[in-house]
């Protein structure tokens, strides 16, 4: 399976969603500052990258995970993915798109535009890692509701197409 976790830009909310699926940052309560800015692509991905798809690693149920911006129109970007997958050869029923926009602050949103779409760094940055703090609880809800998931579709007996619709908690 790959499992894709996408957002508006995937620089903020999928990196973070994707690091946490991979055990790479915990937290008790929640993870330092300097630990979500740590991140890979955390803060990185630009808006020309919306659409590309960023490899993240596997994990431990051999799941393939990844990151994408998707803009403000998630349908147009998921087809072109699946119809690239199927370009390759691929099943597309071998994706799963989890929205993790959901767990998105007025912190993340604020701080990633300056960061991100005007290029203040110095002032977006400590912004959206703050928000993404703050959204970490509810970042690890929606990885939890994904691996759960994907649990229950590996114990059917048929296959299943996965869209945004069907993943978890989609909006």
């Amino acid at each position: 399976m790959k499992v894709i976790y996408a957002c508006y830009g995937g620089a903020h909310s999928s990196p973070l969603a994707a690091a946490i699926h991979l055990g790479r940052i915990q937290g008790d309560p929640l993870p330092s500052l300097e630990d979500i800015a740590n991140v890979l692509y955390f803060d990185i991905v630009d808006g020309e990258d919306r659409g590309r798809v960023f490899p993240v690693g596997v994990d431990e149920y051999g799941n393939e995970i990844f990151v994408l911006g998707r803009g403000s129109r998630a349908l147009p970007i998921e087809q072109a993915v699946k119809s690239g997958f199927i370009l390759a050869g691929a099943d597309p029923r071998q994706l799963l798109f989890v929205n993790s926009l959901r767990a998105v602050n007025w912190e993340m949103r604020i701080g990633g535009f300056l960061s991100r779409r005007l290029r203040l760094v110095a002032l977006g940055r400590p912004l959206v890692t703050r928000g993404a703090r703050r959204a970490y609880p509810r970042l690890v809800e929606i990885v939890n509701e994904t691996k759960q998931y994907l649990n229950a579709a590996y114990h059917k007996a048929e296959p299943v197409y996965y869209t945004s619709d069907c993943a978890p908690n989609q909006e």
